[in-house]
């Protein structure tokens, strides 16, 4: 190999490395119980790749009664879908009542933008409702 070929050829190895380590597709985001009791209500923006998928990490602590909505309130339908929701309890804390997290799924559909809304409350009649409140706005691109 020639001379001059070693660092082009050290570079082509670094940058594949790199993009190894980058993640394939989508994008997060992650909400704690500290972020939401200093903030009853927040709101965060992300850009996404139209066809990724995204996550939405949110605390939450059943044993209080209080819950997320299920489903998101979707602005625009069209550009973002909700494709999963599920409850993640927490690990072993050897606390009772510790919080886990709620974590939704969404696809990026098409270019465009969309907002989406959760409440977190007690659902029942009479409950308390958007004591926590989150809103993301989304740039599909």
């Amino acid at each position: 190999m020639k001379p001059r070929m070693i660092p082009l050829f050290a570079m082509l190895i670094l940058s594949l490395g790199l993009a190894a380590c980058a993640p394939a597709t989508g994008t997060s985001v992650s909400v704690s119980c500290d972020d939401f009791n200093s903030q009853k209500n927040i709101s965060k923006q992300m850009t996404v790749a139209a066809g990724n998928t995204f996550t939405v990490t949110l605390c939450s602590n059943a044993t209080t009664g209080f819950q997320w909505s299920e489903s998101a309130q979707i602005s625009d339908k069209t550009v973002v879908q909700q494709t999963g929701h599920a409850f993640v309890a927490p690990g072993n804390t050897g606390m009772v009542g510790a919080p886990g997290n709620e974590v939704w799924t969404f696809q990026a559909l098409k270019k465009g933008t969309s907002t989406i809304n959760m409440e977190y409350g007690r659902p029942w009649e009479g409950g308390e409702k958007g004591v926590w409140t989150f809103s993301l706005s989304v740039t599909v691109k």
